[in-house]
This record gives C-alpha cells, sequence and structure tokens, in this order.
C-alpha cells in the first residue's frame, strides 16, 4: 500500500509558482453622434492603447468612420437609419430604447470617456444615458464636449447648454471647448474642415498623453488609483493638456507657459481641487527642472487641492520634455466666447476717450458725477426693492439654472426675500448718507471728517 501511495505521489504534477496577476486598465473612448464620431475616428489613428467605439443613430455617418473604431448604431426602430436633425428629445428616446445595448459596449471598463459635440440632435441627447449607464457600472466616467460656433444660432447654443445641464451629474470629470476658441489659433479663412482637424488634434494629444500616463510606469509612478482619486466627486469642470518641447534655452518656462495657457479652452486651473500631471524626459531631468513646472503649477490650484505628480525617463523622450496637465473643479465665468452688451458699450467709451482731450474729458466727468450719483442711488434701491416684492417667473428661473456660471457653480447659495429687502434697505441708508456728505460744501466737510 505504501508503494502505492508513492507511485500515485509522483504522478501527480508539481504544483505552479504563484505569480501575482496585475490588472491591465481598460480605457473606452465613445464618441457619441456625427461629430463625436468624427473626432473619435481622428484620434483612433493615433492612440493604439485604448479601444474606441463611434455610436450613432445615423448609419451613413457611421460607415465613413475610421476602421479603427467598433461602430455601433442605435435607435434604429425610431430613427430607421437616419440622424435626429437637431432634436435632442429624440436622441434621448433612441438611447433609452437600446439600454441594454449600450450597458453591453460599456461594461468591464476602467475608464470611460464620451466625447460629443453639442447642439445636435444625437450627441446633446445620448450624452446623458450613455453617462448614466457607465456611472451606475463603476466606470470612472469623462465627458469632453465640444460647444457649437457662434455662427450656428442661438438654438443650438440652447440644445447645448440644456445637454450640458442633462450630463454633468453622472459625470466624474467635464471638459468644455467652445468650437470659436480655435479662432485663436487659425486664420479665420481657413476651411472649416482644417479648423475641427486643429480641435481633434489637439484632443488627441491631450488624451494620448492622459492615457500614457495612466499605462506607463514612471520613475515616480502614477496609477489608475491616483486618477481616480483625482476624478472623485461629480461633474467637475475639468482642464487637460499635454505639451511637448525641444530641450533648449527657456524651454521649462516656455513648456509651463503653454501647458496652462491652452488657446483652446474659456477657462484656466486657477483655484482647482485636484490636480494631476507628469513630466516626462530622458534620464538628465533635473531636479531644478521638475521643482519649476511643479511650483507653477501648485501655486495656481487651491490651497485644499489634492495635488498627485509623476515622473517618467525614456529613451524616446530624447532631447524632449513633456508635461500633461489634469486639473479639475476649475471655476467658469462663461463657456461661450462672445461680447456682452455691457462690453461692447464699455470698448466704445474707451475708444471715444482716446479720441477726446485730457481737459474734456476731465470737464465732462465732473459735470456727470452728481447726477450719476443721485441715478445710480435711485435706482439701485428701486432694482433690490422690486426683486424682493416680484417673483421669478418660472422661464426666468430656468434661464438662470441653464446659464454657464450656475451650470457649473458648486457653492452658489440662494437669496431669499427677506434678505434681499434687507439688503436693499442698508444699501439705500449707506447711498443717501453718502450723497449728503457729498452735497455738503467742502470747508464743513473738513470739519465733519475731523469731528
Amino acid at each position: 500500500m505504501a508503494k502505492k501511495a508513492v507511485k500515485e505521489k509522483m504522478k501527480k504534477p508539481a504544483e505552479e509558482p504563484v505569480s501575482e496577476v496585475i490588472k491591465k486598465t481598460k480605457i473606452r473612448v465613445i464618441g457619441i453622434g456625427g461629430g463625436g464620431g468624427n473626432i473619435v475616428s481622428e484620434i483612433a489613428s493615433r492612440m493604439p492603447k485604448a479601444s474606441f467605439v463611434v455610436a450613432n443613430t445615423d448609419l451613413k455617418s457611421l460607415r465613413g468612420c475610421s476602421r479603427k473604431t467598433i461602430k455601433f448604431q442605435f435607435g434604429q426602430n425610431l430613427t430607421r437609419g437616419l440622424g435626429t436633425g437637431m432634436n435632442a428629445e429624440l436622441g434621448r428616446e433612441a438611447a433609452l430604447n437600446e439600454k441594454d445595448k449600450i450597458k453591453k459596449v460599456l461594461e468591464g471598463q476602467d475608464l470611460s470617456v464620451l466625447v460629443a459635440c453639442l447642439g445636435g440632435g444625437t450627441g446633446s441627447g445620448a450624452a446623458s444615458v450613455f453617462a448614466k449607464i457607465s456611472k451606475n457600472l463603476g466606470n470612472l466616467t469623462y465627458g469632453i464636449f465640444t460647444l457649437p460656433f457662434k455662427f450656428e444660432g442661438d438654438k443650438k447654443k440652447e440644445i447645448a447648454l440644456e445637454a450640458l445641464k442633462n450630463v454633468k451629474n453622472h459625470l466624474n470629470a467635464i471638459t468644455i471647448i467652445p468650437n470659436d476658441m480655435v479662432f485663436q489659433i487659425i486664420n479665420k479663412d481657413t476651411p472649416l474642415k482644417e479648423a475641427l482637424s486643429t480641435i481633434n488634434k489637439f484632443l488627441s494629444e491631450s488624451l494620448g498623453g492622459l492615457i500614457e500616463t495612466i499605462y506607463e510606469p514612471g520613475l515616480i509612478n502614477i496609477d489608475f488609483a491616483d486618477f481616480r482619486t483625482i476624478l472623485e466627486g461629480r461633474g467637475r469642470l475639468t482642464y487637460l493638456n499635454s505639451i511637448e518641447t525641444p530641450r533648449k534655452e527657456n524651454a521649462i518656462k516656455d513648456l509651463t507657459t503653454k501647458v496652462l495657457n491652452s488657446p483652446l479652452y474659456s477657462y484656466g486651473i486657477k483655484g482647482s481641487k485636484g490636480v494631476l500631471f507628469n513630466i516626462a524626459g530622458e534620464k538628465d531631468l533635473s531636479l531644478s527642472d521638475v521643482s519649476q513646472i511643479s511650483k507653477t503649477i501648485s501655486e495656481l490650484a487651491n490651497p485644499q487641492a489634492k495635488i498627485i505628480f509623476g515622473i517618467s525617463q525614456s529613451k524616446k523622450y530624447s532631447n524632449i520634455i513633456k508635461t500633461t496637465l489634469l486639473a479639475t473643479g476649475c471655476g467658469v465665468k462663461n463657456i461661450f466666447i462672445s461680447d456682452s452688451p455691457q462690453k461692447k458699450v464699455k470698448k466704445r467709451k474707451q475708444q471715444k476717450l482716446k479720441t477726446d482731450s485730457p481737459k474734456k474729458v476731465k470737464a465732462e466727468k465732473k459735470q456727470k458725477v452728481s447726477l450719476k450719483n443721485k441715478k445710480r442711488i435711485k435706482s439701485a434701491v428701486k432694482k433690490k426693492i422690486k426683486n424682493k416684492e416680484k417673483q421669478p417667473s418660472e422661464a426666468e428661473e430656468k434661464k438662470e439654472e441653464n446659464s454657464p456660471s450656475n451650470i457649473f457653480n458648486e457653492d452658489k447659495v440662494r437669496k431669499n426675500a427677506l434678505q434681499i429687502r434687507k439688503e436693499a434697505e442698508e444699501l439705500e441708508k449707506d447711498m443717501l448718507e453718502k450723497e449728503k456728505f457729498w452735497e455738503t460744501p467742502a470747508f464743513l466737510r473738513k470739519k465733519l471728517e475731523k469731528g
């Protein structure tokens, strides 16, 4: 029996050594609608490490997308393979009707990047459905959206703002690029296709830098857990940029300026609540270089911000230094680029001041100041009291709620009627006292000041 047991034991294969399995981060970039599909098609040819999907209701548009993308048609029952025009509600319904299929596209991903051109039907309507499904699956979800050109009209702008409002809270981070910003770097006579390609190239380089940072090991490594830490929260406005420059005199200063001041954004990283950046170069990358870049970026962030940085060294960065920057929780006043009526009036006044003589300007100012002060007091007090008595209409409340500044203002506090009334009364009292003081003859004012 003993011999038999020994023989059986010898027949058993030796146990294989236990090896630690490192899970590869899965990143999927999804272009929703015609514009989003075009952007992702162009990005796919430059970024081999992520997977790419183009999702649309328009079959003809899908057929024209890159072969390096997975094509996903939805809403066929509603649109019969056509687009949705500018009907965002139809785009939303088309996506809702095929939630199970969309779920399969998003399943198993660690990071889902949704790309769409807002202002149309499919991208504007379906983006929030894709984002909500991704969020429910536990994916980290990042939205990158372009806004329509000013010449495309107010209706598209309205659709885009409504889409931002609907999608924002289903995303961890959201990047906004107004198409009009492209005029900062190209001539207005540039063909439209070339102008749009400029935006696509920027997004490709920025996303490529971010994905490279996550995938490639470094001297000081940034992994997916770090990325998740910075993207904690919901709907945070995000700045993403990746810049590389040749090693030369003043290269660090030039690199830092460019990475912090992309001409395609209408906002920057000042006051941001989460910052992740990676500096890549050759082995001769100095502590001084790293310190200079890190200090400049950190000083712009919120004092309580979470800041994570990495350093990569590789031969492929021969004579090159590269920085990729991701900042979340950025502030914004207006995501659309246009001059307000107040700005236009101010510009006209400045032009007038340049043409008039200094003496004439001084005399006119002195003459108008008293009348201007009185009018301002009456107008300000009347407006405050009127506001506390008049409740805003439903349309006015919706307009304010959908304004760009309010969509991304995390600390907005509404005032009640009593607070407004109190402020109006205090303002009236203060202004009347000041008016009374300045109407007093100069020699008496001096005595009052001394007293």
